[in-house]
């Protein structure tokens, strides 16, 4: 379950008052002015959820590959059809 704590708490109580959720392996919601705006997970979730990122990512590039949905184009084109 996140720890909410406020950024004036993380001013008073300095970066290691959120170190001790965050070995503990809790995720800490930072409120700002009353209002959850940041959040700060431990290095290892994040990496998962990169790794869960990327993992769909490919899923999905894989499906629409065998399914035939690309296109086959210079770079130039490419750029065109992107507007760049």
């Amino acid at each position: 379950m996140p720890v909410e704590i406020s950024a004036n708490d993380i001013k008073r109580r300095g970066i290691s008052y959120v170190e001790k959720y965050l070995k503990r392996g809790e995720s800490v919601l930072i409120s700002v002015r009353g209002r959850t705006k940041y959040t700060i997970i431990p290095i290892a979730k994040y990496d998962k959820l990169r790794e869960l990122e990327l993992d769909n990512a490919i899923k999905q590039a894989e499906k629409n590959y065998k399914e035939k949905r690309y296109i086959i184009e210079t770079a130039e084109d490419h750029f065109k059809r992107l507007g760049i």
